[in-house]
């Protein structure tokens, strides 16, 4: 899911104005990325650390949240393409929860 939502804002800000390209664009391509690559990063780790990098994920999701909220209010995405990706953040966010509950923190 976190690919998923990653491929989305990528196509989403190409269309970002061009002085936004250091700027929200940037913000949210890396947040969007750094969900999807701190789950792979820490699947390869002990469960303790693996917690502490799905930690990382979610916290990315909670500000790509946030960025998509003042792109919206730029005009920069519609309504109904946040609304979407909104809903796909806050799936991503309750599963990753859950799944993270399920480790053990040895």
């Amino acid at each position: 899911m976190a690919m998923e939502i990653a491929k989305i804002v990528l196509d989403v800000t190409d269309a970002f104005p061009s002085h936004e390209k250091f700027g929200l664009k940037s913000q949210m391509d890396r947040c969007s990325i750094s969900m999807p690559s701190n789950i792979a990063e820490g699947s390869s780790r002990t469960n303790k650390s693996f917690r502490h990098f799905i930690d990382i994920a979610l916290g990315s999701s909670f500000e790509l949240q946030t960025q998509l909220l003042l792109s919206q209010h730029r005009k920069y995405v519609s309504d109904e393409a946040t609304e979407s990706l909104e809903n796909k953040i806050e799936e991503f966010q309750r599963m990753t929860m859950g799944f993270q509950n399920t480790l053990s923190a040895d």
